[in-house]
């Protein structure tokens, strides 16, 4: 029996598209050649989906009180929104555009759920992708949604059959994709990003139907190709060159970012100069990005200018992710990081970053989903914060069983994290490696300085709102009033001990002046003890310090 699309299809829609891309989920991977053959498109689709589960979920628990349910423009609108903030991967960034193309017909004043509103919906959602994507190349996904919603436009009947057009037209476009895309054609396979809209389309149709009628969409060509079929059977070149996917940039930076449109605008500009594959969707102030660069630092810098990024995770390809079925790496780094220039920091070193906000923790889900898309068989992992141990720990084990060795490098502080990241060689021995990791990590004592929100407790004594608090090893040991005296006092405590090497990350918005007085106050007091400065961004600390 057809069911109407609102807010009780919404939810259901998501619930089996996240059944749909779990079964199908390592397969879509295995065929993962375009724009990086880096094998995780099925995997950044599935997380992609499992956070927009969530915000529909959530957005029903919200309305339990009330005894009813939410509207549909209540539930789509959680969908694109949980899409957007948990978008993984280039899929999974158009695909979250998809949805919020979908959400601004749905959620209209006017707009019913009938067959000419979920007709309108594809069409948008379809062109919004072209919209977002920087050089829109076809044989991708983007032209199977266009062909969704073309075949959606011919449809007659409910939303039911409408849908059912929609995922037939996908379907029939997606066995196209290796004609018009040359990479697709010589690896044999469909588009894996397609594939997975195709599975999206299909729990649509499914849950608007009431019958699951969708049946596994055939990922290979390894019979004669489709003729084109009404498609233009031309081979698109990316950036002048077929190959270009083999030889690309060598990092993939992905972050949140709360900005206004015509800072943007701005932003796309300079990303594209830097890199390829960008995508940047959303709005209303808030942003997803996607792009391929080799300054990965400048990538985020670009972010920094445009507003304020956050949640940042930046990849490193590497030589072995460049062709169809990648080598692992003997060895890689894994790094939770508390802000944008950190994150830069440790990617220009080679480590695959988790960027994190205040009060924002990742789960050990994201720690995983990082360690994969290392692609290495051997990774240490560094969760530079003493709460994440457990989180830490649970996300290496889960590893261990997919067959990777993880060694969990006890740092308490991004201070030691550098430090264990600076003697990382990964010629040696892994156990040789992992010991002077956590060796340097332990030699590292570490400190940061905050401001006290309220009138508290503390091992220093009582402090008031607006003091500087300037904690050593994660205890409170000197409240000052003014950021830079706390700041001298705590480091002549800690070189009150002994040193050779002070570090200063600096938190958002200080300025270098600071770095360049407490350089001074330690040149002019501690003659063989060297300093260097981080631009950090991080904003829960104004100041993250190091002695070695």
């Amino acid at each position: 029996m057809p069911y109407p699309l609102d807010a009780a299809a919404v939810r259901a829609w998501c619930g089996l598209a996240l059944e749909s891309l779990g079964r199908q989920r390592e397969r879509i991977d295995a065929i993962n050649v375009y724009p990086v053959a880096d094998g995780d498109t099925g995997t950044n689709l599935y997380l992609t989906l499992e956070s927009a589960t969530r915000a529909v979920e959530a957005a029903f628990d919200g309305h339990a009180s009330t005894g009813t349910a939410p509207r549909l423009a209540d539930a789509i609108g959680a969908m694109a929104h949980g899409a957007l903030i948990g978008a993984r991967g280039n899929s999974g960034t158009i695909v979250a555009q998809l949805l919020r193309g979908m959400t601004e017909v749905l959620a209209a004043g006017d707009a019913d759920g009938g067959p000419e509103a979920l007709r309108c919906a594809l069409r948008r959602a379809a062109a919004s992708t072209y919209e977002a994507v920087a050089h829109p190349v076809e044989g991708t996904v983007l032209t199977v949604a266009t062909a969704a919603a073309t075949a959606a436009e011919g449809a007659t009947g409910d939303a039911a059959a409408v849908a059912r057009a929609a995922h037939d037209g996908a379907r029939a476009a997606l066995k196209a994709t290796p004609v018009q895309l040359a990479v697709l054609g010589r690896a044999g396979v469909v588009d894996a990003g397609g594939c997975g809209l195709v599975a999206l389309l299909g729990a649509l149709a499914d849950a608007l139907s009431g019958e699951a009628t969708a049946a596994p969409v055939a990922l290979r060509a390894d019979a004669p190709l489709p003729e084109a079929g009404g498609h233009e059977a031309t081979v698109r070149e990316v950036d002048g060159c077929a190959d270009a996917d083999e030889d690309g940039p060598a990092f993939e930076v992905i972050y949140l970012l709360e900005a206004d449109d015509a800072a943007v605008a701005r932003l796309r500009t300079r990303l594209d100069a830097l890199g390829d594959s960008l995508v940047v969707v959303g709005g209303d102030g808030l942003w997803n990005v996607h792009v391929h660069a080799d300054d990965a630092g400048a990538a985020v810098e670009a972010g920094i200018e445009a507003g304020r990024p956050y949640r940042i995770a930046i990849t490193h390809f590497g030589g072995a992710a460049r062709t169809r079925e990648p080598e692992l790496a003997a060895r890689a780094v894994v790094a939770v990081v508390p802000g944008a220039g950190l994150a830069g920091l440790c990617a220009e070193a080679g480590a695959t970053t988790v960027a994190v906000r205040p009060g924002e923790p990742p789960a050990s889900g994201e720690l995983v989903q990082a360690i994969r898309q290392a692609h290495a068989r051997e990774v240490m992992l560094l969760p530079n914060d003493p709460d994440l141990r457990h989180t830490a720990a649970a996300a290496a084990e889960q590893a261990r069983t997919e067959g990777v060795r993880v060694a969990l490098i006890p740092t308490r502080s991004a201070v030691q994290g550098i430090a264990a990241l600076a003697v990382h060689e990964p010629d040696r021995s892994f156990d040789e490696d992992v010991v002077a990791m956590t060796a340097a990590a332990g030699a590292t004592r570490y400190a940061e300085l905050a401001v006290a929100e309220r009138q508290s407790w503390t091992m220093a004594g009582v402090c008031q709102a607006g003091d500087v608090l300037g904690l050593i090893d994660g205890d409170v040991a000197v409240i000052g009033a003014e950021l830079a005296a706390t700041a001298m006092t705590v480091l002549d405590r800690m070189l009150s001990a002994g040193g050779e090497m002070v570090t200063l990350v600096l938190g958002e918005g200080v300025p270098a002046a600071l770095a360049e007085r407490l350089e001074r106050h330690v040149r002019e007091r501690y003659l063989a003890v060297d300093t260097v400065v981080y631009e950090g961004g991080q904003h829960a600390a104004p100041l993250l310090i190091g002695v070695e």
